[in-house]
């Protein structure tokens, strides 16, 4: 496991020490003590950004994203899009899928299709797991189903695949009702959590939500997930 010291936490985070000690000894932030000095489990801090996304307002989104843009190397290309990312051929509207295992096993199948994903069984576990562990399931419906860390080993890139059941299915343990899935096979952390803080400010939008539910197709469902997209990083609608 990787871990990160005080100043390289902070370089991340782009935070000060201090901001970081206080956020340590309110409790906010996992840390570890060894030999005296701080020490952040990359895992943990991942995990702890991804429930920061989850809870985060706009302005918060916008912050986390600027800090993993500074954080990553210059691309030599642009991050490809969400709806790039997730193609028309990579949404099942109807999804036919009834159960918690069904859904994650159609959702990695579907996604293995492209090529970019090697071994669906295998990511179908990794998910499985996840989902027993902090389920993804959210109050408005949706489910933004993902491994716990990125599975370098099964994919060439980062998929993103989009389900829509015709009916909402009890999807956790506690019984909540989920009809919008999106299965994340990110590559790496930066494009994980890069994917999850746009859907994040997306999902916010309960008129986006209710076009989801009520397109009758696949190319629908793509094009209102690339027109939500195209309005929320300012481009002109193709």
């Amino acid at each position: 496991m990787d871990y990160l010291d005080l100043s390289q936490l902070a370089q991340y985070l782009h935070l000060t020490p201090a901001q970081i000690k206080k956020m340590v000894d309110r409790g906010d932030l996992p840390a570890q003590k060894v030999g005296g000095s701080l020490r952040f489990s990359e895992a943990e801090v991942h995990h702890w950004l991804e429930e920061k996304i989850g809870l985060g307002d706009s302005d918060e989104l916008d912050r986390v994203r600027r800090v993993l843009d500074a954080k990553e190397p210059p691309r030599t290309h642009a991050p490809r899009s969400l709806s790039q990312l997730c193609p028309i051929e990579l949404v099942a509207n109807p999804l036919g899928a009834r159960t918690r295992s069904s859904v994650i096993r159609s959702m990695c199948d579907l996604a293995a299709t492209t090529g970019m994903l090697w071994d669906a069984k295998a990511m179908c576990d990794a998910v499985t797991n996840r989902e027993q562990l902090h389920p993804t399931a959210l109050d408005c419906g949706i489910a933004l189903m993902h491994p716990r860390r990125p599975q370098t080993s099964l994919l060439a890139d980062s998929v993103v695949a989009l389900g829509v059941c015709p009916c909402p299915i009890p999807f956790s343990d506690s019984g909540q009702l989920t009809d919008v899935f999106f299965l994340l096979c990110s590559y790496d952390d930066s494009d994980h959590l890069r994917i999850l803080a746009k859907l994040s400010r997306m999902i916010s939008d309960s008129e986006w939500l209710d076009g989801l539910r009520t397109a009758e197709s696949p190319g629908e469902t793509w094009a209102i997930l690339d027109e939500a997209e195209r309005e929320l990083d300012g481009r002109t609608p193709s």
